[in-house]
């Protein structure tokens, strides 16, 4: 088994200082005025400021000088269609990407200059990409949530298996801990990559399309896993959702991309509204305000007069 394949704890960083072992994938809202800067003091703050972010197929940026600060102690989510920049800038926010210009800071430190397991204490990444071996059972793929806090050799200590304990219950998969993890259904194995990033027990939190592919029953776990984390600590949490629906329930706020740029910003009500849902998603939609955020029922898709659509 290698650390490749079981270690995803630690970010995988793209820059050359990394003296340590590099973990796999499971690691793992823009321009002022900022996000949540009146955050609990106490809590870590996480900021990017004037990310330039592409890739080296692409001739023009995929975000170009967006800035964003999340406020510990509340969920932040980026919103947006196919191909806005949602999961890009996640990925820069979590060293995965070298942006051409700008920096990501955690209190106040840019990521860029930390080293890779000083990092992986800090941050933690869940990716949409999770690999490890079908033979490996739930507690021990957990336990690799460890690594960042351990010497290479080392063996858990009381205090790597209480992180452990914590995670697993927080998850929800104590009733799984055994089980090989080839034997889960997808939704088991999402709560099982979610509770190795939570034994990391980072202070900043990175969760890239955790609902995306899970039957309803699975996607409703996830939300409350993080609505718990929101309830019982000062996290700083930073997540990308497909369902619109679902970050208007969740979110404290909301960040809504297209093309790269940011749309809009602020408090799920201010933000998820009948005019941003036709620019930003093309689509017309009926919006009513409800205790749990608002509502949204899509009506139809918006066209150009040319006949294109309207979010291309």
């Amino acid at each position: 088994m290698s650390q490749s394949d079981t270690t995803p704890a630690e970010p995988h960083r793209r820059d050359e200082h990394t003296d340590c072992e590099e973990t796999p994938d499971a690691q793992s809202a823009l321009s002022a005025p900022a996000i949540g800067t009146d955050a609990d003091p106490d809590g870590t703050p996480f900021e990017a400021e004037d990310l330039v972010v592409g890739y080296p197929t692409s001739e023009e940026p995929v975000v170009d000088g967006e800035s964003l600060v999340a406020a510990p102690g509340e969920v932040t989510a980026l919103v947006g269609p196919n191909g806005s920049g949602k999961s890009t800038l996640l990925k820069a926010m979590a060293d995965q990407l070298a942006p051409e210009a700008g920096a990501v800071r955690i209190d106040g430190r840019e990521v860029a200059d930390m080293e890779a397991k000083d990092l992986a204490r800090r941050l933690g990444l869940l990716s949409q990409e999770n690999v490890a071996p079908d033979t490996i059972t739930v507690g021990k793929l957990v336990e690799h949530g460890r690594y960042p806090h351990r010497g290479f050799f080392d063996g858990l200590t009381d205090e790597d298996r209480a992180a452990v304990d914590r995670a697993i219950e927080l998850a929800g998969v104590d009733h799984l801990r055994g089980r090989d993890v080839g034997s889960l259904s997808g939704g088991q194995k999402q709560l099982v990559w979610i509770a190795m990033v939570l034994a990391q027990e980072t202070d900043v939190l990175l969760l890239d399309e955790p609902t995306t592919f899970l039957d309803m029953h699975h996607q409703l776990e996830v939300m409350e896993i993080i609505e718990r984390l929101r309830a019982d600590s000062d996290k700083t949490v930073v997540v990308v959702l497909h369902d619109l629906q679902q970050a208007a329930r969740l979110a404290d706020r909301v960040v809504a991309l297209k093309d790269g740029a940011v749309q809009g910003r602020g408090d799920p009500e201010a933000v998820v509204t009948e005019e941003l849902l036709a620019d930003v998603f093309g689509i017309e939609a009926d919006v009513v305000p409800t205790e749990r955020g608002p509502q949204i029922t899509p009506l139809r898709p918006l066209h150009d007069e040319d006949g294109a659509d309207r979010h291309d």
